[in-house]
């Protein structure tokens, strides 16, 4: 089983920068395939970034393709989005999940661990 609890969020003006965090307990972080989710009000949860197991390997959506990158470290136990470029359609609750299959998936049922989630709040 994996608890985790996601850091960083904020307010943040247009075209500015955040690097949110996501800490896990459990011994087994790094067998867990890992991705980010943000939910907007009266929105349903989104995809916004996947990473393999390793590291090696990364999948984005198209909204935040090349302006947000996706990192672990698995010796800290910690999955990092580090968000530049930012737009007020990037407001929103990110939370980070772990996959127990081992696969990349962008559906959030397809997760078993969720963290309690962080606001970014992107200021026009």
């Amino acid at each position: 089983q994996v608890q985790l609890v996601e850091s960083g969020g904020g307010l943040v003006q247009a075209g500015g920068s955040l690097r949110l965090s996501c800490a896990a307990s459990g011994r087994t972080f790094s067998s867990y395939p890992m991705a980010w989710f943000r939910q907007a009000p009266g929105k349903e949860r989104e995809f916004v970034a996947f990473i393999t197991r390793s590291g090696g390997s990364t999948v984005y959506a198209d909204s935040v393709k090349g302006r947000f990158t996706i990192s672990r470290d698995n010796t800290k136990k910690t999955v990092y989005l580090q968000m530049s470029s930012l737009k007020p359609e990037d407001t929103a609750v990110y939370f980070c999940a772990a996959r127990g299959g081992w696969s990349y998936d962008y559906r959030p049922s397809n997760y078993d661990y969720w963290g309690q989630g962080t606001q970014v709040t992107v200021s026009s």
